[in-house]
């Protein structure tokens, strides 16, 4: 009876996330790096630091930012390669470089590199609608840490300008001191007076003219192809690589775009029905982060928990880690590590897929790529109880593939009883 309730306090603990080493919560995990009354900008905790099971993602971070109708995040750039994703909204993203600047108009499920060193910034046109990114930072100086270079002075940083000495600035610019420092870095009276929005931070309110011009300037990005050298692309401007009546998994890897080939990364963008099961599946080398934009979920995780014995003999016990996820926590899935997510409530997240390159989907489960039925059934008679045979016919018997219904007999019930359809009806069209 002890271990019992033993067993079923660390379940609830585990269900909670509190000693799950792959699950962040978004309100604890979460660092602010800015935050005003026009949104802000975080950076996830470290993997490397959470656990020791991750530490081959030390070198990537995942970063928010969120803003109001009508604001801009000033024109900055990072020691760090972004991979930036569009989760709500609309934006207007500027690439600004020494032969020229390109702008393009992004909508939910876009994304676009963002190289090392490129100076950029990101205006939510919208007059009703929050913005809404995530952007995978690979930094190019130090493992695991990247700094932003902000060109204006605000109350939140200094300009990197400011970091040269006075000759140099007159010597580059070809101007006394005073001009260059009331032009681009304001004495205080002049900024109480004319720049006073600047104060507020990195992230500033824009006139609605202001905002029509920049957007005379900016390319649609609607039709733009995947195979896009240095353009933005959507997740969903192709067919889902998987879907049914309880879900759509959307997919780009390397191979179908340039700028994932250069991250090693794949995108993915997954929606499920309330009710509705990704069926149990691993990745065969890609480490994945996945973000929750919308819904919530429980996801349970397989891996295994490494125990001494007396005679210092490594032995491995199956380990569960269990997770109930919201919108705009983080759970890492290792390469190799069996998961499977259940919608609680209507489900959108997208997830990268880091060593993206050669890697393969296995699912253990369901009628399609289902690993476990290409075994031989003189081999599933020696590794299993039963025989062979009634081994293949459990395997075979789900006639669903990639995703299902979480609980096909208690569903069952509730729609004889009601005589009608129950949660999973076709909510998923409101995605799309």
């Amino acid at each position: 009876i002890v271990h019992r309730e033993h067993q079923e306090s660390q379940e609830e603990s585990e269900s909670r996330g509190q000693n799950n080493p792959f699950y962040f919560d978004s309100d604890r995990w979460f660092h602010t790096l800015f935050r005003n009354q026009y949104g802000h900008l975080r950076v996830l905790q470290r993997f490397d630091q959470r656990s020791k099971q991750i530490q081959n993602l030390e070198n990537y971070r995942v970063v928010e930012f969120k803003s109001k109708p009508n604001t801009l995040l000033l024109p900055h750039h990072a020691d760090a390669d972004f991979l930036l994703v569009v989760l709500n909204g609309r934006a207007i993203l500027t690439l600004v470089n020494p032969d020229g600047r390109d702008s393009y108009i992004l909508e939910q499920g876009h994304a676009q590199k963002i190289p090392a060193g490129t100076t950029f910034f990101l205006v939510n046109p919208d007059d009703n609608e929050n913005l809404r990114i995530v952007k995978l930072a690979v930094p190019v100086n130090n493992p695991h840490r990247f700094q932003d270079f902000f060109l204006s002075s605000t109350e939140a940083q200094q300009s990197y300008l400011q970091g040269f000495s006075k000759n140099i600035l007159e010597a580059s610019f070809d101007s006394d001191y005073k001009e260059i420092n009331r032009v681009l870095f304001g004495e205080e009276e002049q900024k109480q007076q004319d720049e006073e929005s600047q104060q507020e931070g990195v992230i500033v309110q824009l006139k609605r003219e202001q905002i029509r011009e920049l957007m005379k300037h900016a390319k649609s990005t609607s039709k733009k192809s995947l195979s896009s050298q240095n353009e933005p692309f959507n997740l969903r401007s192709q067919k889902p690589i998987y879907s049914n009546k309880f879900g759509r998994l959307h997919e780009i890897t390397p191979g179908k775009n340039p700028q994932l080939r250069d991250l090693d990364v794949f995108l993915t963008s997954v929606d499920m029905k309330e009710g509705g099961l990704l069926m149990p599946n691993y990745n065969s080398k890609a480490i994945v982060i996945l973000v929750v934009n919308k819904g919530e979920a429980n996801i349970e995780l397989v891996g295994q928990r490494e125990q001494q014995q007396q005679q210092q003999e490594e032995s491995w016990e199956v380990q569960r880690y269990r997770a109930e996820v919201s919108e705009d926590d983080v759970f890492v899935i290792p390469a190799s590590y069996p998961v499977a997510i259940t919608a609680t409530s209507n489900l959108n997240f997208i997830a990268f897929g880091i060593n993206a390159e050669n890697n393969q989907r296995n699912f253990l489960a369901g009628e399609e790529d289902n690993v476990m039925s290409e075994i031989p059934t003189e081999v599933l008679d020696v590794t299993f109880p039963a025989s062979g045979e009634k081994v293949e016919k459990l395997i075979n018997k789900q006639s669903d593939s990639h995703f299902t219904d979480a609980q096909p007999e208690q569903q069952q019930r509730e729609e004889d009883r009601k005589g009608r359809k129950g949660p999973l009806s076709s909510i998923l069209d409101t995605f799309y």
